[in-house]
């Protein structure tokens, strides 16, 4: 029997296991919320100024 919880992720000691990796993707997720917003507000730019232009 192992003291780990059921919950928990066993850390094998590589790179893509356990709790690490679960808060990487959380960061890489948040990152790329951030870079879509970025990049639909630059286009919501684009249709304003072409909106605009005479």
């Amino acid at each position: 029997m192992s003291d780990q919880t059921a919950s928990e992720p066993e850390e094998d000691g590589t790179e893509g296991g356990g709790r690490r990796a679960n808060r990487g993707v959380w960061i890489r997720a948040f990152i790329y919320v951030i870079g879509f917003h970025i990049f639909a507000g630059f286009v919501m730019l684009l249709f304003y100024v072409g909106n605009h232009r005479h």
